[in-house]
């Protein structure tokens, strides 16, 4: 049986005589102890109102949610709150540390709710965290990556089964987020369930599976290696060069049959589409294409401008490396830095992003032989 099981799960808000707004609308999912899902879509796509229901904070207006062997969605207000206490450690974007209180006491805070508090318990907490030193700080003395990881300790104290993350990294910078991946990635190796909402590329990947929502639905459940992203994010840099008539760039290393069959498989997750013969980004699949497009030729400015590296080959194998693991933020650092630049050295323009404004976007198409169509 699954640890956690969500069948059918529908949260509707009634405004006014109108329609009910539906942030939820028949979601279901099951996970096995241990996974760790990443909880991806745009805005308003019920990510957030999902991980309340599942961290009980709120209750669905239709369906089940099993946690263990516990249907929280038949819980009264009460149970809710002591079954929060006993299973789930909740990790916020906003930190929502008590501001006048130190963070071994926000730590013990959470143990106060639980049963009892415990500050030897709530040392090893921060401890874990590698913020022993900075016990008896307040919030205020305390930067914003070091303030998420009082929040993380303070989710681990009780030692909850499941861990619910409503976008842990968005407000820290890349060092910081990276720490806090660290994190996650060790309570994952310990076993625990990690249930993570994401707004970023980057993160998702480091899940084992992610379910994409939109509009209350889930629109794909994507369960994908670090290579094999990596070569989906190939063939979407290999159709947006294409498109472009780029002279500069390596060339692809997929035999066709590989090719046709990232082609279905980028099709069916929302990558690509097929119109007749042709094949075409979706929006989904542009802007993915986009940002590989622009961390690779920013990756080559810095090797090439700053580090000064002339090796064409040295600067293609650092710059493929680098489009992999650049974050937003830290790519939107890199292009300030640079000034902005408009082509890449070879003279391949650089997609705009929101540090610099958007450019226009099109759409590519191709044939089965992979050959550019006007």
């Amino acid at each position: 049986m699954p640890f956690l099981e969500i069948d059918q799960v529908s949260k509707h808000y009634r405004v006014g005589a109108s329609e009910p707004l539906k942030a939820l609308d028949g979601v279901s999912f099951a996970s096995d102890a241990g996974e760790w899902i990443a909880i991806m879509g745009p805005s308003g796509s019920g990510k957030t109102t999902l991980l309340n229901i599942l961290g009980c904070l709120d209750q669905p207006t239709s369906g089940s949610v099993r946690i263990g062997s516990t249907d929280i969605a038949g819980l009264r207000r009460a149970d809710l709150v002591r079954f929060r206490a006993e299973t789930v450690g909740l990790i916020f974007q906003q930190y929502h540390l008590i501001p006048h209180l130190t963070a071994i006491e926000n730590v013990m805070l959470a143990q106060y709710f639980h049963s009892m508090t415990d500050e030897a318990e709530a040392r090893r907490a921060l401890e874990h965290v590698g913020l022993a030193d900075r016990a008896r700080h307040l919030p205020s003395q305390l930067s914003g990556g070091e303030q998420q990881r009082v929040a993380i300790a303070r989710a681990l104290v009780n030692d909850p089964k499941i861990i619910l993350a409503d976008e842990p990294t968005g407000n820290l910078d890349a060092a910081n987020q990276q720490i806090v991946l660290d994190l996650l990635s060790g309570l994952h190796a310990q076993g625990r369930t990690i249930l993570l909402v994401t707004h970023d590329e980057r993160v998702g990947r480091c899940a084992d599976r992610r379910i994409n929502l939109d509009y209350g639905r889930i629109v794909e459940t994507v369960v994908f290696t670090a290579e094999e992203n990596e070569d989906f994010d190939e063939i979407l840099e290999e159709l947006w060069m294409r498109r472009e008539s780029a002279m500069h760039h390596e060339s692809s290393h997929f035999t066709e049959v590989q090719r046709q069959r990232l082609f279905a498989t980028m099709s069916r997750i929302g990558l690509l589409r097929h119109i007749g013969k042709e094949v075409r980004f979706t929006d989904q699949g542009e802007e993915r294409a986009r940002s590989v497009i622009r961390r690779h030729r920013l990756a080559e400015r810095l090797f090439m401008d700053v580090l000064f590296i002339r090796d064409d080959a040295a600067v293609e194998s650092n710059a493929c490396t680098f489009e992999h693991i650049l974050s937003p933020e830290v790519t939107d650092r890199i292009c300030t830095f640079l000034g902005h630049p408009k082509t890449c050295p070879h003279g391949s323009p650089i997609p705009p992003g929101e540090c610099c404004g958007n450019g226009a976007r099109g759409h590519v198409a191709m044939n089965p032989n992979g050959e550019i169509l006007p």
